[in-house]
């Protein structure tokens, strides 16, 4: 099961779970996934390794995937 995770200030909020089988539930999720970045917020993958990666797509097949906002300063 794959999970998507938006960080905020309660800590997270799970927004969907979805499975490669569940075409309606990833597209769901898809779209949540899109209205979360056109809020301004970036998503991350859980990659096999422990990894983390920058995604512009939601993955059908990674564990998770967690939405936060861009770190602030420069």
């Amino acid at each position: 099961m794959s999970r998507l995770v938006r960080l905020d200030p309660s800590g997270h909020t799970e927004l969907a779970e979805w499975s490669a089988g569940d075409g309606a539930a990833y597209e769901r999720a898809s779209e949540l996934f899109r209205e979360q970045l056109g809020s301004g917020y970036m998503g991350v993958a859980k990659l096999a390794d422990d990894s983390y990666e920058q995604v512009k797509e939601l993955p059908l097949d990674v564990e998770l995937v967690v939405l936060r906002r861009p770190i602030a300063g420069g």
